[in-house]
């Protein structure tokens, strides 16, 4: 079942299909892996047992594949993606844009490439809905992808556990965080994969996850020199949208993604990877 889609989606989609007929004469950049911005950062997790000391987690989201990014692009992407050696690959969400016909294989056949030592986990975002979250899902099934979209997945180191929970997309009113906090075993630390940033304060509130990873914003897309982040702004990246942040004792982290929506430039704002390492305090005393 398809979600409400937002007004002018007819014609987003004439935009997208002129642009992608005409890609060598509006220019959609040319594909470096140099231009991709590989970033790192270190959270503590609060009581994470020293066995998943420097546990390695990926965060891929906003492919929008069918705009800027193209099935030969993303192949590309997923290969670096690889090449830091993921423990675990995070995908938060917003895998195509406008239009999903035409993309459906090449979308499967990319992602059953990710190569993490663990497994790929997966939440849904807006655009995901608008074009068939059902479609999605199967797409991500097909992928070898486990969809934790209001659920919980977790992972397992002897008799040691780190939860990763999802939710569904909180734009399009998806999300079930009641329902999701329920199946969250009491003991173990959990982190929280959510499209929308700005989600943070809520599930902050909540004092059970550590780190939530969100996309959703595009880190703006554009930002100028100097400037701390981003001023485009919009609904629900108005307060985080762009790397990281302390919200109580949660570490939110935005990544920008790769993709880009509508117009297919970025300005000062590379698309990203993130490696995102945990730190068990008990390994670091």
């Amino acid at each position: 079942m398809m979600s409400k889609k937002p007004k002018g989606m007819v014609l987003r989609q004439k935009l997208q299909r002129f642009m992608t007929r005409h890609r060598e004469k509006v220019g959609s950049g040319i594909f470096r892996p140099h231009d991709f911005e590989i970033t790192e950062i270190e959270v503590p997790v609060k009581n994470l047992d020293p066995l998943f000391h420097n546990y390695t987690i990926v965060q891929l989201t906003d492919i929008h594949l069918g705009q800027w990014i193209t099935p030969y692009h993303l192949k590309g992407i997923i290969e670096l993606v690889n090449e830091q050696d993921p423990d675990l690959v995070a995908l938060t969400g917003d895998y195509v844009s406008y239009l999903l016909e035409g993309y459906e294989e090449d979308l499967t056949l990319c992602l059953k490439n990710l190569e993490p030592l663990d497994v790929s986990l997966a939440v849904l975002g807006n655009h995901d809905h608008w074009l068939g979250a059902g479609k999605i899902r199967n797409i991500l099934k097909n992928s070898g992808v486990i969809d934790v979209s209001n659920q919980v997945y977790t992972l397992k180191r002897e008799d040691a556990s780190l939860h990763v929970a999802g939710l569904d997309s909180v734009m399009l009113n998806q999300h079930r965080l009641d329902e999701v906090m329920s199946k969250v075993p009491k003991s173990g630390p959990a982190i929280l994969m959510v499209h929308e940033p700005d989600f943070a304060d809520i599930s902050s509130a909540t004092g059970r996850f550590s780190l939530q990873l969100s996309g959703h914003s595009h880190g703006g897309q554009c930002t100028i020199p100097g400037w701390e982040d981003t001023i485009i702004r919009g609904p629900h990246f108005k307060k985080y949208p762009s790397g990281e942040y302390k919200v109580g004792e949660m570490t939110q982290y935005t990544s920008r993604g790769v993709g880009t929506n509508i117009f297919w430039f970025r300005i000062n704002c590379p698309p990203e990877i993130s490696i995102i390492n945990l730190k068990s305090p008990g390994a670091m005393e």
